[in-house]
């Protein structure tokens, strides 16, 4: 037996001891153990107190050790290795053990399945590191902490946790969360270096020998973890935060997304148990809903009801249905959403936590960087910034194509209390005061892009003119983006009695709605618009707006009895202030909700005083109001089997638009022709005459695309499918199914008559395919 393995004794001493007594030098022994020279050097001088029983086992075969030299050297090896922390004790004094995984931890499969791969890939190159940031309460810990403990059996020379303190008022410095990593492996306090570099370099040459899998939970910047990721080696290093790192260089990222319901309503189960989940299994379905599928929100609901055996989960569901309450019902004992909140809203600048809570009160799913500067009162440029901050620090969710961004529903709610807490009542009147106008100023400017009385390429009125939307396509966008802001306002300015606002808004999007029609807020829009007028003591506005609704009432939410009233109020108003324009617009609307009754007479009878009415007028208005009671006219005709007649009406109507109208420019008169070319393809289908049918339908279905009017485009598509079918043409088929889908998504009644037509084809083929059979021998 050779000297220097005395039980217990110090591993340095005795390892040097066994090498210099075997004749070898540090360089020779490293060769024949596999260990480097610097990890040699380290065990010997004690700052590496107690390797791991691989490299202790590879050493005493280098040795030549036999069975119980080679115990003793383990045994000694052992001493040094770290003991479990035991509270107040210090820093550098314990292992780093993992947390205790979570029995119920539910989903994230293909991201586990993800950190498995990059575990087998961990070589001895660049060290594999990945971030797993986010919003609170997407459970980025008990992620991590569930994918340690399954690729543990991976890192056999350690797996290491290190809270870093990301969210508290001091978060862990780097040269003390080094120290901890440092005696984690085995290195004695006093040989710890005192400078953080100093530390960080012994920290790397460590981890570069060793397959180890490290856990840095709560991480608050890239300076703080820089410092702690191992540069080469074997080893995985999964680091949460709720800031997104994005500093970080060279690292693999996972990014967790809200459950999907199903896994909330599993991860409900796991926790309750699925005998209650059974029993109750829409208000479970509720719940997960309420909770926003956010994990921690599910988990706290689940908590709760664990704690409560006898309640019923539907109690739960009916008290955070209510907004007000819904974070007060989210709390089980020290587990709450709020305080999940209030941990990232506290570490925020003030101005990112102005943007926070005012961006609250934007109306809709998300918010434009112009509605979040409006609401906090700064510019642009300072909303934008802002606004990137709380997407970096999980409080945000930005659009992946366009520069919106939007809440967590519970994060909305918990941002809405602090504008109440912080910013109290007035401040936020004034906030939505100051939205109100500018959204319906901006919104008044780009809808008068498509106003055809009007040319406005400079936007006037518009409250920022150098970022203002310019032409039509731009107008039209912000007014689909915007479309729950401006509407928000618009109320706002009602029920304040700013009603020349609201008319004045609405007035300018008269024609941008006949783009937009399968929109059912037009109602909404109009009646607001009408009533303004009607306080304003206006009849000819009144008329005005009140046939706005009743086209709102006819084609976006097909409503003909509240058309009709609307249309019988406007005539009563144009007739008491001598308005002929709108006397036969209120004809014309009222006539199409007669039509939509069945009642074809008196319909037919109201269209003839309409094209008469519109005949009388001299003015540009009167023409395109002819061409739009003539087509009206036409298409009762056909439907009451008189096509010959109504292909006449049509055809008038084409050589009108052919003529062209004095001020209205050839774009507009374009979609006039569109509607008589599909009439008259309608029309001919109607006479039998189905392949002259054919291209008429096809060009008006091309110029309504053009034109990007969606209801107007499926609805030639449809009349264009049935044709089709009755020629027995190969596209048919996929013409009916994608006017029937985009119907159905349109809300249209029309889809109904697209899925007929469809099914009357595949039973047109089924009895075809039966007839061949027949006839074969």
């Amino acid at each position: 037996m050779r000297d220097g393995t005395s039980s217990g004794g110090d591993f340095g001493q005795s390892l040097r001891t066994l090498r210099v007594n075997a004749g070898l030098s540090q360089e020779a022994l490293s060769h024949e153990a596999g260990v480097s020279v610097r990890a040699l050097a380290d065990m010997e001088r004690g700052r590496t107190r107690g390797p791991q029983r691989r490299t202790v086992r590879a050493l005493a075969e280098a040795l030549g050790l036999d069975g119980e030299e080679a115990a003793r050297l383990e045994k000694a090896a052992a001493a040094g290795r770290p003991r479990p922390r035991t509270a107040g004790g210090p820093v550098g004094s314990g292992a780093l053990a993992l947390p205790r995984d979570i029995e119920d931890f539910t989903a994230r499969g293909p991201a586990l399945a993800r950190l498995l791969d990059l575990a087998r890939e961990a070589g001895a190159g660049r060290a594999v590191v990945t971030v797993v940031a986010g919003q609170p309460g997407l459970g980025k810990t008990a992620f991590a902490v569930h994918a340690a403990h399954r690729l543990a059996q991976h890192f056999p020379d350690g797996q290491f946790a290190l809270d870093l303190h990301g969210m508290d008022a001091e978060p862990t410095t780097p040269r003390d969360a080094l120290a901890r990593l440092l005696g984690a492996v085995g290195v004695a306090d006093a040989a710890i270096p005192a400078g953080t570099d100093d530390r960080a370099g012994l920290w790397r040459s460590l981890a570069s020998e060793r397959r180890l899998l490290l856990l840095l939970d709560n991480a608050a910047d890239e300076d703080q973890v820089g410092a702690l990721l191992p540069g080469t080696g074997p080893s995985l290093t999964l680091v949460t935060s709720r800031n997104a790192l994005a500093g970080l260089e060279s690292v693999h990222r996972t990014d967790l997304a809200l459950l999907r319901r199903e896994e909330a309503v599993e991860l409900l189960t796991r926790i309750v148990g699925p005998d209650r989940v059974r029993a109750e299994a829409q208000a479970a379905r509720d719940l997960a809903d309420l909770c926003g599928h956010l994990p921690l929100a599910v988990r706290i609901a689940g908590q709760r009801l664990l704690s409560r055996p006898h309640e019923r989960l539907g109690k739960l569901a009916v008290r955070l249905t209510a907004e007000g309450r819904r974070l007060d019902g989210l709390q089980a004992g020290n587990l709450r959403v709020r305080a999940a909140f209030a941990l990232s809203y506290r570490q925020l600048p003030p101005d990112s936590a102005l943007v926070l809570r005012r961006a609250a009160l934007a109306a809709g799913a998300d918010f434009s960087p112009e509605t979040a500067a409006v609401l906090a009162g700064l510019s642009h440029d300072e909303a934008v910034a802002c606004a990137e901050e709380l997407t970096d620090a999980g409080l945000l969710w930005s659009d992946a194509a366009a520069e919106r961004y939007r809440f967590h529903d519970l994060l909305r709610l918990y941002a809405a209390e602090q504008v109440e807490a912080e910013d109290g009542p007035e401040a936020r009147a004034a906030a939505l005061d100051r939205a109100e106008e500018w959204m319906l100023r901006r919104a008044t400017a780009a809808a008068l892009h498509f106003d055809v009385d009007h040319e406005h390429p400079s936007s006037p009125g518009d409250p920022d003119p150098d970022t203002a939307p310019t032409g039509r396509d731009e107008a039209r966008e912000w007014l689909e983006a915007e479309r729950a802001q401006w509407l928000a306002a618009l109320r706002r300015a009602h029920d304040a009695g700013r009603y020349r606002r609201v008319l004045d808004a609405a007035e300018a999007m008269h024609w941008f709605s006949d783009l937009c029609q399968h929109w059912e807020q037009w109602v909404e829009v109009f009646r607001r618009s009408a009533d303004c007028a009607r306080l304003l003591g206006s009849r000819r506005e009144e008329a005005v707006h009140l046939n706005y609704l009743a086209w709102a009432y006819n084609l976006c939410v097909h409503d003909p009895h509240a058309a009709w009233e609307s249309a019988e109020a406007a005539l009563v108003a144009a007739r008491e202030c001598g308005d002929g324009l709108q006397e036969g617009w209120a004809l014309g609307y009222g006539a199409g909700a007669l039509q939509r009754q069945g009642r074809m007479e008196e319909a037919e009878e109201r269209l003839r005083a309409g094209v008469r009415c519109f005949a009388s007028q001299q003015s540009p208005q009167g023409r395109l109001g002819e061409l739009t009671i003539l087509s009206t006219l036409g298409a009762l005709l056909r439907q009451t089997g008189r096509a010959a007649e109504a292909l006449e009406f049509h055809l008038r109507c084409e050589q009108i638009c052919r003529a062209g109208v004095p001020g209205r420019t050839q774009e507009l008169i374009a979609v006039y022709r569109a509607v008589a070319r599909q009439q008259i393809g309608n029309d001919l289908a109607a006479l039998g005459r189905r392949q002259e049918a054919e291209e008429p339908l096809r060009q008006a279905l091309a110029a309504f695309e053009a034109a990007h009017m969606p209801s107007w485009t499926e609805q030639a598509r449809l009349d264009l499918g049935r044709v089709l079918a009755a020629l027995g043409h190969a596209e048919a088929r996929q013409t009916l199914r994608t006017a029937r889908d985009a119907l159905a998504a349109l809300r249209s009644p029309l889809q109904m008559e697209a899925a007929d037509a469809l099914a009357a084809l595949d039973e047109a083929a089924v009895r075809t395919g039966r007839d061949l059979a027949r006839d074969r021998p």
